[in-house]
């Protein structure tokens, strides 16, 4: 019932909308156009970055003392 009554409410408003002067206009598209082209940049310099990174990781100490052996356990010859 309720949805009924406010849809019959916002009907006479859209009516009145003039459907050729609702536009994005030449203002949109260069905001729609600078986004892209900023988008562009950033993929760009983040490939860059990305490319340069030389990552090696160290060795984990508790995994090298497990490598070794335990105490008590015979040692490796």
């Amino acid at each position: 019932m309720y949805a009924t009554q406010a849809l019959t409410h916002v009907v006479p408003l859209a009516a009145e909308l003039d459907k050729n002067k609702v536009t994005p206009g030449v203002l949109g598209f260069l905001v729609f156009a600078a986004l892209a082209v900023g988008v562009w940049l950033l993929m760009k310099s983040m490939n860059r970055h990305m490319g340069r990174v030389n990552f090696e990781e160290a060795p984990d100490p508790a995994a090298a003392k497990a490598a070794e052996g335990t105490p008590g356990a015979p040692a490796k010859k």
